[in-house]
């Protein structure tokens, strides 16, 4: 009976051991992660500012685009307005 627990003893001692070393190598790998992680934010951090940068541009463009397309609106809306208004005189005059 001796033997079964000094045999009990010693594996629990190998297994001790054994989840002291993986836990030091769980946290050396887990400090390399963690670097690879703000090594990732930081990239991230750069082309969020890219993607800002490309969205105020495309604004602006949208912008112009807008005003551009309310002009030559405008102009045929004009242009078709005063041709009624003939038409519509010219039926009076009749």
């Amino acid at each position: 009976m001796e033997v079964l627990q000094i045999i009990i003893y010693v594996l629990l001692i190998i297994l001790i051991a054994v989840a002291i070393v993986i836990g030091i190598k769980l946290i050396g790998t887990l400090n390399k992660v963690d670097a690879l992680v703000d090594d990732v934010n930081s990239k991230v951090k750069t082309l969020d500012r890219v993607f800002e940068i490309i969205d105020s541009f495309n604004n602006k463009m949208s912008l112009i685009g807008d005003s551009v397309i309310g002009f030559v609106s405008g102009g045929i809306k004009r242009l078709f307005k005063d041709r009624k208004k003939d038409n519509y005189e010219e039926e009076e005059e009749e």
